[in-house]
């Protein structure tokens, strides 16, 4: 079945942003619904406290992430909620106040668009809250509201806080803060449907959707591709779901997923045994247990079979999120894992996608710590803020790195080694994940007689000269074939 997936997304580098933690303005806190009490920016984070992070301070740091060479930023959620994370949705068309309201968003989207940055805001279709309107009418009015049967309601009085009852009313994961739609009836469908056109309307570049897989109402993630597409082609629509997607990825729903199994294997490579197991036995990625270059060979090579090429080009690639404990933590403060998972992350097909403050160092456990507030300078990691400016410069200046077929050319002991080729633009990337030096390897079985190479990156002492590959421990070489 031919299918076509946005073209930008082939090129873009994606920026994960949790609005709450990422930057506060100055410049706009005479807005009452901004001028309130607020956590200190530097304490950590609480399950229900707010640090203050809004769309005006966004946009103020879009000079920073374009110098970073992100062309695309993906926020969770922005609509009016009582959470910091905005997973229970009030209102679908308000974006909460305490972000600057939609002044501050149109204000963001259109900065971020004069920058050629696009912006995918997040869609949580599947679940409201309890504040939100029609079913905030129920709790009012009982067995009266006159939208009783948006949601399914099990019994009456309707327990929606008192938790020594069940909750009688069907939510997501039987948490009574987020009250489940009921898909089936039309007028939700219909309603959801024209909250996804709306945006889009206004602007936005696309959706990433909330635990999609939960709406088991058929045929509507195909009605939902064919409405967005129709006011927007380009608009991208990328779900949440942690393993083969395939079901979702036939061309007539998601153009692609956020890719949790390129990371757990990532990972487990790159970082092995230095994998902190407490902080990933329970999201379901498994950077665990540790394998060897062969082993990730077959875990790459069944990933990039699994989906149609036109997929891959567009899955959203990733490390770190706000689901998931942040990677300099997961590999323990090991600098060296953290560099050579982010060169396989930027050289791997699909949109690279970097959660806010990675890309200086920022730790980060499991929820809600892994939601930190973005850090001073004065904590940057430097070395590895300026190896994501190289690796993200290094994808846009080629093609290769971007749609270029991926071949395996070396996978023994702890070296890997692939190619990325797109007509005469040819890229090797070989690393030794290893704590040993790699016994040198030939560089005839790497590229044809004939052929020059030059060196665009190098990590840890890695040299490739007229005949042999050196890999001290824990190196990387990226070079370009002519």
């Amino acid at each position: 079945m031919a299918f076509q997936t946005p073209d930008w997304v082939k090129h873009a580098v994606f920026y994960q942003i949790f609005p709450d933690r990422f930057a506060r303005t100055q410049q706009h806190l005479d807005d009452p619904a901004m001028a309130v009490t607020l956590e200190p920016w530097e304490s950590p984070p609480t399950p229900f406290g707010y640090k203050g992070g809004d769309l005006w301070g966004v946009a103020e740091k879009l000079d920073y992430l374009a110098d970073l060479g992100v062309t695309a930023i993906y926020m969770t959620p922005i609509f009016q909620s009582a959470c910091n994370h905005r997973y229970h949705t009030h209102d679908y068309y308000q974006v909460d106040p305490l972000l600057g309201g939609n002044p501050a968003f149109f204000d963001l989207l259109e900065a971020a668009h004069a920058k050629d940055i696009k912006v995918v805001l997040d869609g949580v279709f599947n679940h409201c809250s309890r504040g939100f309107f029609f079913f905030n009418d129920i709790l009012e009015n009982g067995p009266n509201s006159p939208w009783l049967e948006w949601f399914e309601v099990g019994g009456w009085p309707l327990s929606a806080y008192d938790g020594s009852q069940p909750a009688n009313y069907r939510s997501w994961v039987d948490n009574r803060a987020l009250p489940a739609f009921k898909h089936d009836h039309p007028a939700v469908r219909e309603y959801l449907m024209r909250v996804g056109e709306h945006w889009v309307r206004q602007g936005i570049d696309g959706w990433r959707l909330d635990v999609p897989f939960e709406i088991k109402t058929e045929g509507f993630w195909q009605e939902f591709r064919d409405r967005i597409k129709a006011i927007n082609p380009e608009a991208y629509i990328v779900g949440e779901v942690w393993t083969d997607a395939s079901q979702w990825l036939d061309g007539t729903q998601f153009d692609g997923v956020m890719n949790y199994l390129f990371t757990g294997p990532t990972m487990a490579f790159t970082a092995g045994d230095r994998i902190r197991m407490d902080l990933v036995e329970k999201p379901h990625y498994y950077p665990y247990p540790a394998l060897d270059a062969a082993g990730y060979a077959d875990k790459i090579q069944q990933l990039l079979k699994l989906y149609p090429w036109e997929i891959q080009l567009t899955q959203l690639n990733l490390l770190s999120s706000h689901d998931v404990a942040r990677i300099h933590s997961v590999v323990n403060g090991d600098d060296a894992g953290m560099v050579l998972s982010t060169l396989l992350l930027f050289t791997f097909p699909g949109a690279p996608s970097v959660y806010y403050g990675d890309e200086v160092g920022l730790p980060g456990e499991l929820d809600p710590d892994c939601r930190r507030t973005f850090p001073p300078e004065k904590e940057w990691h430097l070395d590895l803020l300026t190896i994501h400016r190289e690796l993200i410069a290094l994808r846009h200046r080629h093609a290769a790195l971007r749609t270029g077929t991926y071949d395996v050319l070396h996978a023994e002991g702890q070296v890997y080694g692939f190619s990325r080729t797109l007509g005469s633009d040819r890229i090797i990337v070989v690393l030794n994940a290893g704590e040993g030096s790699a016994p040198p390897i030939s560089t005839d079985t790497l590229i044809s007689e004939g052929q020059t190479v030059h060196e665009v990156f190098t990590y840890h002492g890695a040299t490739w000269t007229q005949d042999s590959l050196t890999l001290p421990s824990r190196s990387a070489v990226v070079v370009t074939v002519e």
